[in-house]
């Protein structure tokens, strides 16, 4: 505790603050490559957070504790996925900007390879958004076409920290449960991203199931309820005619300081992540190929050479893909 400066002092998107994939030169990428292999993809949304909150809060929250992260440990982040998948219920929220399920996956799958081409043959994709049911279906499918050695990993923030979500009662520092756009994610944004928020405009709203309290789960399972919370469809109303304020929940009772705990949490998590994995596997290094792929011994070794050295292999030369 008290090691992050909260909340940051700035962003890194456009800064030449060694962060940044997109900001680097290939050479300044090539020289990490052999120091720090790892990237992180912070994988977010575009969606109504309430007149208070940016439409870019999921991808905000991710990606500034990626960057505090980076800066600690020397990995690398890559420019974020601004726009994701949406569940059922989202669909026609004005402010949301849903992509199709299957362009979605296939996206990701196409940034993952193009990343794993690269070198980064280790990645961490840091989701922000109600879609952590849909990222590993992406992670298997880039698995199954490609079959090579990789470390590739899906880290949604509410789930590495569950027990940073209780509510007064059972000892934590909510008022409420986290829903969305409510007084846990507003009270993250504020600790992270301040200057984007807008309290003064912060409005509540009484959230709504059309089954008992007790069977569906909130957001990211934290209640540990049987039935997930994207595991119905009509068990609650859809957004768009239930919360044109895009808000579930009490925006209004959000401050930094109730998300400060679980923010530093967050981050020392992610920290302790990047370098277990660096620690057991550094720079070039990666689990044994033959126990990670059916791929020939000559196949794999091609591939996993540096790109552009003597007998290198393109992770695209087979056409796989297309």
């Amino acid at each position: 505790m008290g090691k992050w400066e909260l909340p940051p002092k700035e962003g890194h998107m456009e800064k030449p603050s060694g962060v940044y994939f997109q900001t680097m030169t290939m050479k300044e990428i090539q020289d990490r490559l052999k120091e720090n292999d790892l990237i992180i993809i912070p994988v977010g949304s575009t969606e109504n957070h309430g007149p208070n909150a940016p439409t870019g809060e999921d991808t905000f929250l991710v990606t500034r504790m990626a960057e505090q992260v980076a800066l600690k440990t020397g990995c690398t982040v890559a420019e974020p996925i601004w726009y994701g998948y949406h569940p059922y219920h989202h669909i026609g929220m004005p402010g949301t900007v849903p992509v199709k399920d299957e362009a979605f996956i296939d996206y990701l799958v196409s940034v993952i390879a193009g990343f794993w081409n690269t070198g980064f043959r280790k990645q961490i994709l840091l989701n922000g958004h109600g879609q952590e049911f849909v990222i590993p279906v992406a992670i298997h499918k880039f698995a199954k076409i490609f079959r090579v050695p990789a470390i590739i990993i899906n880290l949604n923030w509410y789930h590495a920290i569950q027990d940073k979500f209780k509510t007064k009662e059972e000892g934590g520092p909510y008022e409420t449960p986290f829903i969305h756009a409510d007084e846990v994610e507003s009270s993250w944004s504020l600790a992270l991203f301040p200057e984007f928020m807008h309290q003064e405009w912060a409005v509540d709203t009484q959230p709504v199931g059309f089954l008992p309290e007790g069977h569906i789960d909130k957001a990211g399972n934290l209640l540990h309820r049987p039935i997930a919370w994207y595991g119905h469809v009509g068990g609650g109303p859809i957004e768009v005619a239930q919360y044109p304020e895009g808000v579930v929940g009490k925006a209004t009772a959000a401050s930094a300081e109730k998300a400060k705990e679980g923010v530093e949490a967050f981050l020392d998590y992610l920290e302790k992540l990047v370098r277990d994995i660096l620690e057991r596997y550094p720079a070039g290094k990666l689990p044994p190929a033959e126990k990670l792929s059916q791929r020939s011994k000559e196949d794999i070794e091609a591939l996993l050479k540096e790109p552009f050295t003597e007998g290198w292999k393109s992770l695209y030369a087979d056409g796989e893909m297309w």
